[in-house]
């Protein structure tokens, strides 16, 4: 690995999504308009925002991170781009990893921007640390953006990549907790859940509306999704492909 290239690559990546302001909106302004939305709707009843919003705010980072990240690699790959960098010295970790640096720092941007309106604007309160759960939201988006790079392998064209999001990210939604409590569920469905990072994400979340302490359980939960992170970006570098077919 090379930190030259490796910064580079992020510098290229974050240029790019600067002057890309559809980009810049599906990052920073749709999340913020359904969350004043969400924040609108249940302005008779405050409790409730509290529990939802703190959770989707958890979530939203990780569908849009995923999108973003796998139009954004597959656009390199079917363009040509990938290969001419596979071409120089810069191998498929540097590629991979200046990308996940970017797209980290853009989730970190995000989730700042996202997570200031939510408690200082819309009046979000949870009984947590705020700073909790804004790293909950940084590593959320960032397991996004890991999940997209990896599945951007498996797609042809851009709209492919858009058709994982079903089969990748709806089945966390519906496991992780956020509609049914996992306890509740058939046991086989509890064991898929187990396995799927979102699931950890959504746990860590509601201890912090539940409880005003940081626990260990807390740390082990961000432990996991960080593991799927690094999981994620090793298993994108051993399926990256030069082009598309």
């Amino acid at each position: 690995m090379n930190p030259a290239l490796l910064v580079a690559t992020s510098a290229r990546v974050l240029l790019q999504l600067r002057h890309d302001p559809r980009t810049i909106a599906l990052l920073v302004v749709v999340p913020s308009g359904i969350l004043a939305l969400l924040a609108w709707m249940f302005s008779n009843t405050p409790a409730v925002f509290d529990h939802w919003g703190a959770l989707l705010l958890g979530i939203f980072p990780l569908i849009v991170m995923f999108l973003v990240a796998s139009v954004a690699t597959l656009r390199e790959r079917s363009g040509g781009t990938l290969e001419r960098l596979l071409a120089l010295p810069l191998g498929k970790a540097d590629f991979l990893l200046g990308y996940g640096l970017a797209f980290g720092l853009a989730a970190t941007i995000q989730a700042g921007i996202v997570s200031g309106l939510a408690f200082a604007v819309l009046g979000l309160d949870v009984s947590g640390p705020v700073w909790a759960v804004v790293l909950v939201t940084v590593l959320v988006a960032v397991l996004g953006a890991t999940l997209g790079l990896f599945v951007s392998a498996f797609a042809r064209t851009e709209f492919q990549a858009v058709q994982f999001m079903p089969a990748v990210i709806i089945p966390q939604l519906l496991l992780c907790g956020l509609v049914f409590p996992r306890a509740l569920m058939p046991r086989a469905l509890q064991l898929v859940s187990d396995v799927l990072p979102l699931s950890y994400a959504v746990d860590a979340i509601k201890r912090l509306t539940l409880e005003a302490g940081v626990d260990r359980m807390y740390w082990t939960d961000l432990l996991v999704v960080a593991g799927f992170v690094v999981g994620g970006l090793l298993l994108g570098s051993a399926t990256l492909r030069r082009r598309t077919p």
